[in-house]
This record gives C-alpha cells, structure tokens and sequence, in this order.
C-alpha cells in the first residue's frame, strides 16, 4: 500500500458511491457535475500520461497496489479514494475480478479552441451516432490514423458513456472530443480552417481512393441507420462511396470510418515517399546505392513503387 493515506474511505452505498455510480448510466448527471468514470489499465494511464485533469482515483482497499497503481496515483494528483472490493466492482461494471484503480476525470468543455491550429488538419465529424461503442471505436481509429479531432453532432451518444471511453481504449485522451448542436457549427469551423467538407455514403458520387485527401478535411459520417443527414448532405463539398463486394450491403459506421482515415493516412504518407515512380511492382527487387541501401514501398500488389 502506499505511503499515502486515502483521503476518504468508501465501505457502504453513501452520497458519494451513488452520485459516481450515476455515472455509469445517468447521462445528464455526468454532464451536470461535469466529470465521467475511466476503467479498464490502458485508458487511466493514457488519461495520466496526456495530464487529464482527475479529480479522483478510487482504489481497493483490501489489497496492495500494484507498482503501476501507485505510479498512476501519484502522477495523476488526484484525490485518493479507498473503497472496498464489493462496491469497486460496481463502478468497474465487473462482476467477478475486482479492478485495482477506476479513475473519475473532468469533461473538458465542447469547444473547438482544443483542436490544434495546422496545416493538414484532419478531423471526422460523427453524425448523430446512436451507439457509444461506435463513437470510441471510430475515437480510436482516429487516433491510429493521425486525425486531430472528433466532433459528434446532434442528438447523439455520449463520448464520455464508459461503453465509449472502453471502447476508445484510452484514444479520447488523446484526440480532442467536441460535441456540436448541428451541423452549422461545424461548418463554420471547418470553413474558417479552409478544410474540404467530404461526406460518406453508399451511393456517393465517387469512389474514396479518387478523391484527394491531401489538404486539411472534415471527414463525416452518418448515423448507423440513417447515415447523413439532409443538413451534412447540403453541406458537403463531396459524397464518398467506399467500394464493396460480397452480400454486405453496408458497412458499420465505425469501420466505414477507419477505411476512410486509412485512405487518407496513405495519401498523406504517399508525399513523403516518390522521388522516383519506377512503374508498377512486378517482383521485389534490390537496388544499389552510393549508401549501399534502398528504401522501397508496395503496399499492394499491382501498385507503383518509390524509392528514395
């Protein structure tokens, strides 16, 4: 255990089990006292390791604490909180293995100032997404694929639900969430960042690998069930379709929208790389240099290569 005594003790369902508990489920409670439940190892320590504010880390009580828990009690600066196993599996939503820490953090507030100011801005607006789990899956494509902001609009989910925060494992402390009434908002910002404004759907009006993604965009994708709405359709500057095979008629939200930030990855890591197109790849081969070293890329069969 360490060294430093809890400054509250929590062994019965009191004030302050139940308005964190609330957390869990009560949407307009987290909102009102502004803060949500982190679980699970990965997203506290990248809370900790991006300087989350956290107003509290709850710990078990019955048992030492790892070397990793008390690193993240004592870089996190939060308020320590000793509970018993009964009621920290509660708030773990874990019925059987007890977690050793469940961290309560800030929500910070929805606006666009958190997005950085660059160039190549990349940011994915999610429209009116039905499913928590979708907006962290999507949370942590984004931040796979070096987008610099999410931005959920409408009547949506919450980013800040624990269904999403898991599902993000952690990557909503890295990517800026900002959640918008409508699209109009979103628009303004997205203009006054010079940023094309490029739609998803089925029917689009081209495929995605033929639309340039090279200068800063606003990538959005519509609702599970009803995808853009008439707003976002009017809106943007372009439709993208990502081509499909097979029965599927669609594809999740969530994974249309990793196709579309892998597309735009490539694209971008594409400039860094010709300075000779030697045409297409038929055979891997070794090509000398004054280093005595190549570099070559072909990421698919078929496709061109570039040696720098």
């Amino acid at each position: 255990m360490s060294a430093n005594a809890p400054a509250l003790r929590v062994s019965s369902k009191n004030a302050a089990f139940q308005q964190w508990h609330a957390l869990l489920s009560n949407r307009t409670k987290r909102q009102r006292a502004g803060e949500f439940l982190v679980q699970g190892v990965r997203p506290i320590t990248l809370a900790v390791e991006h300087d989350w504010p956290i107003r509290a880390m709850i710990y078990d009580q019955s048992r030492p604490l790892s070397r990793w828990a008390d690193e993240m009690l004592a870089a996190s600066g939060a308020r320590r909180v000793a509970m018993t196993p009964e009621l920290l599996r509660e708030l773990g939503e874990k019925d059987t293995d007890t977690p050793e820490l469940v961290a309560v953090a800030a929500i910070p507030p929805d606006d666009f100032a958190r997005v950085p100011v660059v160039p190549d801005l990349l940011a994915v607006a999610f429209d009116r997404p039905s499913s928590p789990g979708n907006i962290g899956t999507l949370t942590r494509s984004a931040d796979a694929f070096g987008a610099h902001a999410v931005v959920v609009t409408g009547h949506a989910a919450d980013p800040y639900d624990p269904k999403s925060v898991r599902a993000s494992t952690g990557s909503i402390f890295a990517v800026p969430a900002v959640r918008a009434a409508g699209h109009a908002d979103v628009t303004r910002w997205a203009r006054s960042r010079e940023a094309t404004i490029i739609g998803t759907d089925e029917k689009g009006d081209a495929d995605i690998a033929d639309i340039d993604l090279t200068g800063p965009v606003l990538l959005v994708i519509g609702n599970e069930t009803a995808g853009l709405s008439a707003g976002w359709r009017d809106t943007c500057d372009v439709i993208a379709r990502i081509p499909i095979a097979g029965a599927a008629s669609s594809l999740n939200a969530a994974v249309a929208a990793t196709v579309v930030l892998y597309e735009t990855a490539r694209q971008r890591g594409a400039r860094l790389w010709p300075v000779y197109d030697w045409g297409p790849v038929q055979e891997l081969i070794s090509i000398p240099s004054s280093t005595g070293k190549a570099t070559v890329t072909y990421p698919l069969a078929g496709s061109r290569m570039y040696v720098r």
